[in-house]
């Protein structure tokens, strides 16, 4: 069985989603999940995480809708303000709603490259806890010093690097980026998410190769235990479509044992986002 940990869904509005530029034109459009579902179905995935594209709570009723109505999807990584002083009372909220698993803020686009550290934004991450919440950490490379000192504070909250922290593929300068993942091999509690390496790369003239020192990183770090595979479709479609980025994690994992590749297409996507299947 394999999950994919990593699935957006929208309504294109241009002031909405102002994030996609010209050059990504593909993505101005509609996605929803008539698109994906039968790609998902010839491709083996049987289930999906939808994740947040934008920060509201319409955004979150949204992707809730869509996993009511679709038995594929089995978990909702929302956003709430985590700096608001009424961050409990949503989070009560969201609690008596099963398939709210967890939540993301777009860190990578706050001008303030501390902001992980924020007094307000550190509370509202203490009380994710309580509710058995899980954060993903969606961040670029600079931040990972940063990032470093926010998942050692929360050292009783589960944490997920989305995207690798993004490393640049395109110019292939990952020295920077390897020194600061290597940090988190002692942290039990961060995971890392296998999301997004072509759009990293040259959307024309990627390949394969661009991402083996990455990926065998990220396997010496983490461990399978701490890997999960996600698509990033729609975004994926700048650069490859689904069976692509499929095929790019499966060609590097092929070499490992059947509970190893099992655990990152699936095993450590339900464990971490509690999915009961």
């Amino acid at each position: 069985m394999k999950i994919d940990s990593h699935i957006h869904f929208w309504k294109y509005h241009p002031i909405k989603d102002a994030w996609i530029t010209e050059e990504m034109k593909v993505l101005q459009q509609d996605f929803m999940p008539t698109d994906l579902l039968p790609q998902m179905q010839t491709a083996g995935i049987a289930h999906g995480v939808l994740v947040q594209a934008d920060q509201s709570e319409q955004e979150n009723d949204f992707l809730l809708a869509i996993a009511n109505q679709h038995d594929a999807f089995k978990a909702v990584v929302g956003w709430v303000d985590l700096r608001s002083p009424k961050v409990e009372d949503r989070l009560s909220y969201y609690n008596s709603l099963p398939l709210m698993k967890g939540f993301r803020h777009i860190v990578q686009a706050e001008p303030d490259q501390n902001f992980l550290l924020q007094p307000a934004f550190s509370a509202g991450i203490e009380a994710l806890a309580k509710y058995d919440f899980t954060y993903d950490v969606l961040i670029y490379p600079k931040h990972l010093d940063v990032a470093y000192t926010f998942c050692k504070k929360h050292s009783q909250q589960k944490l997920l690097i989305d995207h690798l922290a993004k490393p640049n593929f395109k110019t292939q300068d990952l020295q920077d980026w390897k020194r600061k993942i290597k940090v988190f091999q002692s942290m039990d509690h961060v995971y890392c998410k296998l999301v997004g390496l072509s759009t990293e790369a040259d959307w024309n003239h990627w390949k394969q190769e661009d991402f083996t020192a990455a990926l065998d990183i990220c396997l010496e770090v983490f461990g399978p235990k701490r890997l999960m595979f996600g698509s990033d479709w729609p975004v994926c479609k700048v650069a490859a479509e689904y069976p692509a980025v499929i095929d790019i994690i499966n060609q590097h994992i092929v070499k490992l044992s059947a509970d190893e590749q099992a655990q990152i297409w699936s095993k450590t996507c339900q464990e971490f986002y509690n999915i009961n299947l």
